[in-house]
């Protein structure tokens, strides 16, 4: 019987300790990785966010020029908020803006207008 408890208190500190070292793994490093990658292909995606018809940006191919090139956004947008209106409607700052209103258009959706600017603010 004190073997079986032995046994038995010693898979529970076993099971302990695979719990805590799991607990410490950095599991949002790679989700925020996915995410970076992920808000990359909506920006790069000539069907969605399409950002390199008119803005050169990170490692994009055949970028346009018609908008300004996306580089040190968080200087140019400190508050990530305000670049995420940017994308979700243009119009909000400027009337007469040529970007299309990804989010008042229903363009993209919150989660790929957050991806995107998520990215974008990473430049």
């Amino acid at each position: 019987m004190r073997h079986t408890a032995r046994t038995i208190f010693s898979t529970a500190c076993s099971i302990a300790v695979v719990t805590a070292a799991l607990a410490l793994t950095p599991v949002s490093s790679a989700s925020a990785e996915t995410a970076h990658e992920k808000g990359k292909a909506l920006a790069f995606d000539r069907k969605l966010g399409n950002c390199l018809a008119c803005h050169a940006m990170d490692d994009g191919d055949l970028a346009g020029n018609i908008g300004p090139p996306l580089v040190s956004m968080k200087l140019r947008f400190p508050d990530r908020a305000k670049l995420r209106e940017q994308i979700a409607d243009p119009t909000i700052r400027n009337a007469n803006s040529i970007m299309p209103p990804f989010g008042r258009h229903n363009m993209l959706s919150e989660e790929q207008i957050d991806l995107i600017t998520d990215y974008v603010h990473s430049l």
